[in-house]
């Protein structure tokens, strides 16, 4: 494998995200991170008054999502249809929360996409990362979005690598992809559709689409 493989087309259903005209002519997720915010305001203000609820500065609400009243949200974010935010979560601002999204107990955004159908829904800190369809974070698990020594993040694959301009940025998960409770994806994550993260896993750079990571001398492809 190699970062091109890594493409929005390799990782992503741009069928499944309200956001997908913010990927065209771009060739990676990451790409987009750092125009959420401004695609948000634009977005927000051309979606149908009988769908979205207008509440506050550039805070758009689908009427059928589901959020409870102990919910925090800071603007620009669209939460789209049928969304469960759930108590106690937490959205910093540039989130857009897909259609059938679950945000759960204690949850924190910021700055990042997930697509419809993607679940996290305890405990969980998202920032800077883009979430794919139906892609799920076990309890506790996190995207770790800023590198200790405040350096660029740069995306590492085997011995390839490619230095982002981003000072931050968490993790970028393709469809159906499965975090497993408690792991930490560390700066520049890119995992691959269908593919597992054991519990407790610490995760650095590119995993492949349809394996399963125990550890990173352990990473095996899925028997079918």
């Amino acid at each position: 494998m190699a970062i091109q493989d890594y493409t929005c087309d390799k990782l992503l259903d741009l069928k499944e995200t309200i956001a997908a005209a913010l990927f065209d002519g771009v060739s990676y997720p990451w790409e987009v991170l750092e125009r959420i915010g401004a695609f948000i305001s634009e977005l927000g203000a051309t979606l149908p008054a009988d769908r979205f609820e207008k509440r506050g500065e550039n805070i758009w609400v689908a009427r059928s999502a589901v959020i409870c009243d102990s919910v925090s949200i800071t603007g620009p974010c669209i939460v789209d249809e049928d969304a469960d935010l759930r108590h106690g979560a937490f959205i910093r601002g540039k989130a857009i929360i897909g259609k059938g999204c679950v945000v759960g107990n204690s949850c924190e955004l910021k700055n990042v996409i997930l697509f419809n159908r993607c679940e996290v829904p305890h405990y969980n800190y998202v920032g800077d990362s883009v979430l794919g369809f139906h892609a799920h974070m076990g309890a506790g698990a996190i995207t770790s979005n800023i590198k200790s020594d405040r350096t660029d993040v740069v995306i590492h694959d085997g011995g390839e690598q490619i230095s982002l301009g981003l000072r931050k940025m968490g993790a970028i998960l393709g469809d159906y992809a499965e975090i497993g409770c408690n792991s930490v994806l560390n700066p520049g994550t890119v995992i691959g559709r269908h593919t597992n993260i054991y519990p407790l896993s610490m995760v650095r750079g590119c995993v492949p689409a349809e394996h399963i990571y125990k550890s990173r001398t352990e990473v095996t492809l899925k028997k079918k």
